[in-house]
């Protein structure tokens, strides 16, 4: 120990007294050590030795003698002033368990609880988390002075990087405080404070947070304040355009019966994001509620000329669906086939043909038009992507299916006869090691490959037979 070892070395030697029950001996080990480490966690670790022995005096000469040595040292003091603070707070409550009432225990807990997490919030004043356990403790003390102060002392800790990551804890404890002034303290101009604070610290050109937007909008609606609420949300898609403020700012507008600013919001909407399929439906549909068909369809017809869509199949189904609720049945057809032309996924033939089916009452007219569609689709699979062979096969068994259940005037016949056979097969595999496996698939023999490998059989046979004979 003459060597000023580190802290380790001194906690075996003073375990190792401790083992032989040698409490004095481990006392005087002790006050080498924080002469030899004079930190505050070797003075704390001081003091709790001495409560573990039951020496309370004794455990408080050390937190004293600590203050006074490491007074100088700004860090060291605050955590021994804070440890101190715990302990004092300990035995107050310690004693009010045992001789007071029940409202001075709880008043004793409360105490030690802030004690704890006022030394959470200064030793990491980022730790948001800290800051709500301690706003909600003071909370159920309802101090609105108090809770006021608090919520102050943490919004003024600004995240310091400019991402969004590290801000969005941070953001709900603005959220917070608007809501404890709006419902809570009841001051309209204090919460409106909070919004307009809020929104001006957070750096909308990096990011933004569409819920404080909102939220703050809907305060002054609250508030029976319109134009502000119309202020703040064009703010918003003016600054920091989302999806979701512009869908609630048309649904807000929506609501209280103006068209012409619904409107106006779609058109800067579909400019922002003229990808956003869920954006042209929705215009769709909302000038559909208004009986604007004509606009409904020119926005449709608009939508799918866009050279970049997020998700066209949602948009071609949504138009698709808007004919057929109209009864255009050629519109319909005439969409079907522009679909077509662009893709050829089998969905789509499924689709199509299932309208056909359902499009007529004449069951001669409902066979001719959905077979004529299935066949479409066969051929096409049949010369054009004869490698997409599960998706043929399956479009032969609805085929099938839908010949079978129109009863008396289907003839599945014709559909069993371009059935492909199925073959279990397998195919070689390397895997990482470099060894081979062999795995199982499923493979399909369609009929007409089954006569070409027939054709090639008998070539061979021919060409074998041809050769014999000239050997002899």
């Amino acid at each position: 120990m003459n060597w000023s070892p580190d802290q380790q070395a001194w906690f075996s030697f003073i375990k190792f007294e401790l083992r032989y029950n040698e409490i004095e001996r481990a006392r005087s080990i002790y006050e080498r050590f924080v002469l030899c480490h004079p930190k505050a966690s070797s003075f704390i670790r001081y003091a709790k030795f001495e409560m573990k022995n039951r020496q309370v005096s004794l455990a408080r000469t050390v937190y004293e003698r600590a203050i006074e040595l490491l007074k100088d040292v700004e860090e060291e003091v605050e955590m021994i002033f804070v440890a101190f603070a715990e302990f004092e707070e300990g035995k107050f409550v310690a004693f009010e368990k045992q001789y007071g009432d029940k409202e001075g225990i709880n008043d004793a807990i409360v105490g030690k609880r802030k004690l704890l997490y006022e030394g959470e919030v200064r030793k990491n004043p980022l730790n948001y988390d800290s800051w709500f356990d301690y706003i909600r403790l003071e909370e159920t003390l309802g101090n609105k002075d108090r809770i006021r102060d608090l919520y102050e002392r943490a919004i003024a800790n600004v995240p310091p990087a400019e991402e969004k990551r590290y801000w969005q804890r941070y953001i709900y404890l603005w959220i917070d405080y608007a809501l404890f002034e709006e419902i809570v303290a009841e001051d309209v101009e204090r919460t409106r404070a909070v919004y307009r604070e809020c929104l001006l610290l957070i750096p909308h050109s990096k990011f933004s947070f569409a819920k404080i937007w909102l939220l703050a909008a809907q305060f002054e609606i609250r508030q029976l304040n319109l134009s502000g609420a119309r202020r703040i949300l064009g703010n918003a898609i003016g600054k920091a355009p989302k999806h979701k403020l512009f869908r609630k700012y048309i649904e807000i507008e929506l609501h209280l019966g103006n068209i012409d600013r619904c409107r106006k919001l779609y058109a800067r909407y579909l400019e922002w994001s003229p990808e956003s399929c869920y954006a042209w439906i929705k215009f769709a549909e909302f000038e559909r509620s208004l009986a604007e068909t004509e606009r409904a369809r020119a926005i449709f017809e608009l939508a799918i000329s866009q050279p970049v869509l997020d998700t066209p199949e949602l948009l071609w189904k949504a138009y698709i669906d808007f004919e057929i609720s109209l009864g255009e049945l050629e519109r319909t057809r005439a969409l079907y086939e522009r679909l077509l032309d662009r893709t050829k996924h089998y969905k789509v033939w499924l689709s199509f043909a299932k309208f056909e089916a359902s499009a007529a009452q004449d069951n001669d007219v409902i066979i001719e038009h959905a077979r004529a569609i299935f066949n479409r689709a066969n051929t096409y699979y049949k010369e054009s992507k004869p490698e997409l062979k599960e998706e043929r096969a399956k479009l032969l068994e609805d085929w099938l299916n839908m010949d079978a259940s129109f009863g008396m005037p289907g003839d599945v016949s014709a559909v069993q006869s371009k059935l492909p056979k199925k073959l279990k097969k397998r195919k070689p595999i390397t895997r990482e090691d470099g060894e081979t496996e062999y795995e199982e698939y499923i493979d399909y023999l369609f009929p007409e490959e089954t006569q070409t490998m027939n054709l090639k059989i008998l070539e061979a046979a021919h060409k074998w037979k041809k050769q014999k004979v000239a050997a002899f």
